[in-house]
């Protein structure tokens, strides 16, 4: 079973959880950047939560099946089509073979998406299939999709749904959703972030601007990292560091005094004097946002920033169980009138 790619868009990767514990070798994690809306992804086609998709960002990709296949879209609504019908998000989707979709543009996010019931079959490279561009490893080949490209997908998934007939329309959905209530891609979106270890370093007036100020999203933002653009924050006096390990959700201030936030490609140390931490149940609302997003700081404690993820997984388990519950229906419903 496999997919063509048939225009490769911006940019297409496949992507998973990513390269974890290759950190003291230099070895980026990479992974998905919207962690949230990739474990759905892989649910809702009944995949395991870790396995690899494709990371579609921004516009004009568009796949053919060259098989009948279940997939599910999530992550950045980017205006997905099959032969000029809207295809639903969220949910499981039954496409007949021959059918192409496309992502023609973002109406909300930036990054889609697209899971299929068995997984992206590429080689695992250091434990993960996740590509990391900057080195040329993982994913297919070690780079983005391009057009012609044929995506392998894994033979023997962990089981079937009851294909649906699609009268003559090219797939078929589900009539329910797993969709999240608030909408990705807000014009402002307010991030909570705990101190960073150079916190003390930088200027009262600094530190009020931070999270009293508004910051920009630029367009030099990639999945390395997102710059921004704002009141400059300086230290209170000129200091070198010695690098130190960074993650996900890590803020930064280099010479020019504009934070960066680092995301999933980021290096794995980092010089530069750290201000403040996204709190981890934010960072998917990062990765979605576009050039020109306005972002604002809040304080919160550690302690806070991890209740915050502790109910974040709670509500997590509880629409798995969910969504699983909804599969095992649709294997009931096998034998009874199409949806």
């Amino acid at each position: 079973m496999s997919l063509e790619v048939m225009k490769k868009g911006l940019l297409a990767t496949v992507q998973d959880t990513g390269r974890k514990g290759y950190g003291k070798f230099g070895i980026s994690c990479s992974g998905v950047m919207d962690t949230y809306a990739y474990r759905l992804a892989n649910w809702l086609v009944g995949n395991k939560g870790d396995e690899a998709v494709l990371e579609i960002t921004w516009s004009g990709f568009a796949v053919r099946f060259l098989q009948d296949a279940w997939v599910s879209i999530t992550g950045a609504d980017l205006a997905p089509e099959c032969e000029g019908i809207s295809v639903p998000m969220w949910r499981p989707i039954f496409f007949l073979e021959g059918s192409e979709l496309v992502f023609k543009y973002p109406r909300s996010g930036c990054r889609s998406y697209l899971s299929i019931l068995g997984g992206i079959d590429v080689p695992e490279v250091m434990g993960s299939r996740s590509t990391y561009l900057r080195a040329g490893i993982g994913g297919f080949n070690g780079r983005a999709l391009q057009t012609g490209d044929t995506i392998p997908i894994v033979k023997k998934a962990p089981y079937d749904f009851p294909k649906r007939r699609s009268d003559d329309r090219p797939f078929r959905a589900v009539l329910w959703s797993a969709a999240p209530a608030s909408t990705y891609g807000r014009a402002d979106t307010l991030l909570r972030v705990t101190r960073g270890r150079q916190y003390e370093d930088f200027r009262n007036e600094a530190i009020e601007r931070f999270f009293d100020d508004e910051y920009m999203v630029k367009a030099e933002s990639d999945r390395m990292g997102y710059r921004l653009s704002g009141p400059p924050l300086t230290l209170e006096s000129p200091k070198e560091y010695i690098s130190e390990g960074v993650t996900a959700g890590t803020i930064q201030v280099p010479a020019d005094g504009q934070p960066i936030i680092l995301m999933a490609d980021r290096q794995t140390l980092g010089g530069y004097p750290k201000i403040a931490q996204v709190a981890s149940v934010d960072i998917p609302w990062v990765a979605q946002l576009p050039p020109g997003s306005r972002i604002r700081f809040q304080e919160i404690s550690p302690y806070e920033s991890e209740r915050l993820f502790l109910e974040q997984e709670r509500k997590m388990k509880l629409l798995k169980r969910m969504i699983d519950y909804r599969i095992k229906e649709e294997f009931n419903a096998a034998d009874r009138p199409e949806l």
